[in-house]
């Protein structure tokens, strides 16, 4: 692996365990609408809201993504540890166990997915492990916390847009990687 790929992949690395205390802050402080004791909520679509914080996580799936893609499976399982923690510290202790649940399992799938996906295309793979994840991290925070999933609609496209706005940038990476022999 060259330095400039390794020197990516610690870049990568910092900005995926950033993502958890930026959600965590956008939550409390980031919203069209905050509601007094919960979440600030943002629009993701017509007529639906979700906590400003869902933007962070989806972005952290194509992170955990890249990672891997510069430094190996055994790094991006770490990331998921740590960030596993990280999120448990993180969380108002009424939701250390839905967050770090969701946290763990979601990064796990898309890890789970990404690896046998990223021979047949690192957009292909991104995009679908990061559909993966972001579902299954909606639903298990929502049903541990919630006990609910009424809220599943706004999770899914909150997350979902920060994945769609960020395969551009992975398509501009694969391209790059491509014509520097990085493939």
């Amino acid at each position: 692996m060259s330095d400039r790929a390794q020197a990516e992949g610690f870049l990568f690395l910092i900005c995926f365990g950033l993502c958890i205390p930026v959600a965590n802050w956008l939550i409390g402080n980031v919203g069209t609408v905050c509601v007094a004791q919960g979440p600030c909520l943002i629009p993701v679509a017509p007529g639906v809201m979700a906590p400003s914080g869902v933007l962070m996580i989806g972005l952290a799936l194509v992170l955990r993504d890249l990672v891997q893609r510069r430094l190996g499976l055994g790094w991006a399982a770490a990331a998921i540890v740590a960030g596993t923690a990280l999120s448990a510290l993180l969380a108002p202790p009424a939701l250390v166990l839905a967050s770090a649940a969701a946290f763990f399992l979601s990064e796990l799938a898309d890890l789970a997915v990404y690896t046998p996906l990223q021979r047949r295309g690192l957009v292909r793979a991104v995009f679908f492990s990061s559909v993966v994840g972001l579902t299954l991290d909606s639903l298990v925070f929502l049903w541990l916390a919630f006990g609910s999933l009424e809220f599943l609609p706004g999770q899914v496209i909150g997350k979902a847009w920060m994945v769609l706005l960020a395969i551009p940038a992975v398509a501009l990476l694969r391209r790059r990687d491509a014509q520097l022999g990085l493939c």
